[in-house]
């Protein structure tokens, strides 16, 4: 079994793309994925968590401020009209304005879809990559497919907790023996359809240490047959998921490309997980209702979103 002491080698971590897969499993035009796994019965049993009404949001604010980790560029805001310029109409007036921004990277909270990431020439359930064209986007998999919206339980994974720190280390990997740790602490157990939040302490570290590394931590490609066996829907972290350079030469990018194309599970990337966490200690409770609502974007291969928490 593998762990921290004894990783996975590049040729077993290839191999998770057929012991993982999740091909044909729900048919050969299925478009959701995992997302299958979340029925009407887990709704119903997701929603029967709010107890509180107390919600909480995952994600970041978009700023238009330039970051070292915007990768493809920085948001833009276009005023077409403000209160010194308003558009006038009798004594009324209004503000208005053209937003831009470049959702994937490392910056943006946002849902990749399973359009977003290829493997060999396919995505998910062995659709070829060319059905993502420059005129049409995605004519597979695009996130109009989720247009109804994720709601299932949510469940958060606070590794630094275990220990008491406050943050991971940069390329620090989240393996199975620390999810069943933190399992054991916070008294969950993940099951079938669930959302698996991930939290490394990036938001706390970024917010104490503006000037400080980038990364710290994320998952490692250890963890997904354990998320497959538990039969997770989505997973999302505080980072964009992976926990930096992987080390094997043959798939930088491991977590992605394995947990999109293979096993059909949609990604949160970059969410805010701070306050959610300081929630869930509160409380003693690390199971919520989630509910995460993509943007409608016609052959979108993603979406910002706001994860909201509900307890």
């Amino acid at each position: 079994m593998t762990s921290s002491e004894h990783p996975p080698t590049q040729s077993e971590v290839l191999g998770y793309f057929d012991s993982l897969s999740n091909w044909d499993r729900w048919g050969p035009d299925d478009q959701l994925g995992a997302l299958n796994y979340i029925t009407p019965g887990k709704r119903r049993d997701a929603a029967s968590l709010v107890r509180e009404g107390i919600s909480v949001s995952c994600a970041w604010d978009i700023g238009t401020a330039p970051r070292p980790d915007h990768l493809f560029g920085v948001p833009q805001r276009y005023m077409v009209a403000t209160g010194r310029d308003p558009l006038v109409f009798g004594r009324g007036g209004a503000a208005l304005e053209v937003m831009s921004l470049a959702f994937h990277g490392a910056t943006v909270t946002h849902l990749d879809g399973l359009s977003h990431i290829f493997w060999d020439g396919k995505m998910y359930n062995g659709k070829p990559a060319d059905l993502v064209t420059a005129q049409q986007g995605a004519s597979h998999f695009a996130v109009t497919e989720l247009g109804d919206g994720i709601v299932t339980r949510g469940v958060l994974m606070d590794i630094p907790a275990l220990d008491g720190r406050p943050w991971l280390e940069p390329g620090e990997g989240v393996f199975p023996e620390h999810l069943e740790a933190a399992e054991e602490r916070q008294g969950v157990r993940v099951s079938t359809g669930d959302i698996v939040l991930l939290r490394t302490g990036k938001g706390r570290r970024q917010r104490e240490e503006p000037d400080g590394p980038a990364s710290s931590g994320g998952w490692h490609v250890a963890s997904l047959p354990w998320l497959h066996e538990r039969e997770v829907a989505v997973i999302g972290a505080d980072t964009a998921q992976e926990a930096g350079s992987s080390g094997y030469e043959a798939i930088p990018v491991p977590v992605h490309m394995i947990a999109m194309v293979a096993m059909g599970v949609h990604l949160i990337d970059n969410c805010d997980l701070e306050a959610l966490a300081r929630t869930c200690e509160r409380l003693n409770r690390w199971e919520f209702f989630l509910s995460v609502q993509p943007l409608r974007l016609e052959g979108g291969t993603g979406s910002a979103v706001n994860p909201v928490a509900v307890f």
